[in-house]
C-alpha cells in the first residue's frame, strides 16, 4: 500500500482539443481538507491500476491520480479514514474530479464514504456522492447524509475502473459537518373524485376545484388531481373535450392555485391544430401556466380515439424542488420515470384514470422518487422513495395529505441509501435493444 502526503489542489483545465490526451495544468492551489495520509486498494494485485500523486503546472502541491492498466478488468481506489466524527449529526462529502479518455464517467469513476464505529465496523452501507454539475472541464460531486449515531470515523473512497487507456483526477475533497442542512419538506395532496353526468368539462372543472377549495386549510404546496378531468363524467369523448393549453381549463385551475398559493397538477385534452394530445398541466402558486407533459405511451383505446403520443419526458423547477409529470399509461413502463429522475425529478405527479398500484410503487422505488397519484380506478395514493403509502383518498375521505420529506436520506438496511446507489450502479453505458 502507497502512503501519501496529500494537499488538495485547485482548479485545473485540460487543454482545448479535448481529443488529444493532455495532462491537466494546474492555475491555482490551495489547501482544502487536512488529510495526511492516503493508501491505495485493488480487489486483486493483477487487476490494480496505476496510481501516482502529480506535481502539475509547477505547483508545490499534489494531486491524486489513478489510471487504467491496459486490461478492461482494472479498478482500484484512494482511501482515507477520517476521525473525529460526531454521530447524529449531518456532514457533506464533496469533491471534483476530472477525466482522460474515459468513455463512462458516471460509470468509472465514483466516490464513497462509509461510517465506521470506535472498533472500525462499518455502521451502514457505503453511502455514494452524486455528480451535481460542472465547473469547467471538472465534474463536482457530493453528498449529504445524517451520520449513524455510533459512528466515530469515516472511511472515503475515491473509486477507479473498467477504462483501459483512462484516467482520473482527484481535487478538493471535503468531508465538513454541516451546521444548517436543507430540510425540505413538500405538502402534497391527492384528489379522489369521479364526477358523473356533469355534461361538460366546465361542471366536471368545477367539481374538483371546489374539491381542491376544501383542502385550504390543509395548507398544501401541490395539489394532484386525475386524467382527463374535462372528459370525466361529461359522455364527450377525448377530442370533442379538448382545448388548447394554455385555455380555460388552465385559466380555472389557476384562480384556485392562485388562491390557495400552491402548485396543481390536472390531465386533460390539449388540441393543436387537427392532433389532440392526452397532457398534465403543472399549474403555478400565481396560477401561471409552469410546464405541460404529453403522454407518451398510449393504449390502444386512445390510438383508436384520435390521440397523438408525445415525445418527451421534461421536468420542471419549483419553489420547492424539480418535478415530474406522467400520464396513466407511461406508469407501465420503466423509460418515462427513469428519464425524469435521470433529469433530476424528485417527485413525479401521475394522473392516472386506472391502473397497476404495484407498478405504481415499483417506479418510486427504482428511481428512488416520491410519487402522486390521483385515480378513479386504482388507489389515490402518496408513495415514498421506498414504496411506503404514506396517504390515500378514498370515497369517503377524497383529500389526502402527505408531507413529503426531499432531504431525508432513506436508508435500507441491506443495501444502504438506494438513491445515489441507485445512479452509480445503474447501467447506463448499455444499449437496450
Amino acid at each position: 500500500m502507497i502512503g501519501v502526503k496529500l494537499v488538495i489542489v485547485g482548479v485545473m483545465a485540460l487543454m482545448c482539443n479535448p481529443a488529444i490526451a493532455q495532462t491537466p495544468k494546474l492555475v491555482s492551489g490551495h489547501s482544502k481538507l487536512d488529510v495526511a495520509e492516503w493508501k491505495t486498494w485493488a480487489p486483486r494485485d493483477e487487476i490494480a491500476p496505476r496510481f501516482s500523486t502529480e506535481k502539475l503546472g509547477g505547483a508545490d502541491s499534489e494531486a491524486l491520480k489513478i489510471e487504467g492498466n491496459g486490461d478492461r478488468a482494472c479498478f482500484g481506489r484512494w482511501q482515507h479514514t477520517v476521525e473525529g466524527i460526531s454521530g447524529g449529526r449531518t456532514y457533506k462529502l464533496s469533491a471534483k474530479y476530472l477525466v482522460r479518455d474515459v468513455a463512462f464517467p458516471q460509470r468509472s469513476v465514483s466516490a464513497r464514504v462509509t461510517w465506521l464505529n470506535a472498533k472500525g465496523e462499518q455502521e451502514r452501507p457505503p453511502d455514494y456522492a452524486l455528480e451535481t454539475g460542472r465547473e469547467g472541464q471538472w465534474t463536482r460531486i457530493e453528498h449529504v447524509t445524517l451520520v449513524p449515531q455510533n459512528a466515530t470515523k469515516a472511511l472515503i473512497e475515491l473509486n477507479f475502473g473498467w477504462s483501459p487507456k483512462g484516467a482520473v483526477w482527484w481535487d478538493d475533497i471535503k468531508l465538513a459537518e454541516e451546521s444548517s442542512p436543507r430540510l425540505r419538506v413538500v405538502r402534497a395532496v391527492t384528489i379522489y373524485d369521479r364526477p358523473s353526468g356533469t355534461g361538460s368539462a366546465a361542471k366536471s372543472v368545477e367539481e374538483f376545484c371546489n374539491l381542491v377549495l376544501s383542502a385550504a386549510s390543509k395548507k398544501p404546496d401541490i395539489v394532484c388531481l386525475p386524467e382527463g378531468i374535462t372528459a370525466i363524467g361529461t359522455g364527450k369523448s377525448y377530442v370533442d373535450v379538448s382545448e388548447s393549453v394554455p385555455g380555460p381549463t388552465t385559466k380555472t385551475l389557476g384562480a384556485v392555485a392562485s388562491k390557495l398559493g400552491c402548485y396543481i397538477v390536472a390531465g386533460l385534452y390539449e388540441r393543436v391544430g387537427h392532433t389532440v394530445y392526452n397532457t398534465a398541466v403543472l399549474i403555478g402558486r400565481h396560477g401561471e401556466l409552469v410546464g405541460s407533459y404529453r403522454k407518451t405511451h398510449l393504449p390502444r383505446e386512445e390510438v383508436d380515439g384520435g390521440l397523438t403520443p408525445g415525445d418527451s419526458y421534461p421536468v420542471f423547477k419549483t419553489d420547492f424542488g424539480t418535478v415530474g409529470l406522467m400520464v396513466c399509461w407511461d406508469v407501465q413502463f420503466p423509460e418515462p420515470a427513469r428519464s425524469m429522475a435521470a433529469k433530476g425529478a424528485e417527485v413525479i405527479l401521475l394522473p392516472i384514470a386506472g391502473g397497476s398500484e404495484i407498478l405504481a410503487r415499483a417506479r418510486a422505488i427504482e428511481n428512488h422518487i416520491f410519487l402522486v397519484t390521483s385515480s378513479y380506478d386504482m388507489k389515490t395514493f402518496i408513495v415514498d422513495p421506498t414504496g411506503e403509502v404514506l396517504a390515500e383518498a378514498t370515497r369517503k375521505k377524497p383529500v389526502a395529505l402527505a408531507e413529503l420529506h426531499l432531504d431525508r436520506n432513506y436508508i435500507q438496511y441491506w443495501v444502504g441509501d438506494m438513491k445515489p446507489r441507485t445512479w452509480k450502479e445503474r447501467r447506463v453505458d448499455l444499449k437496450v435493444d
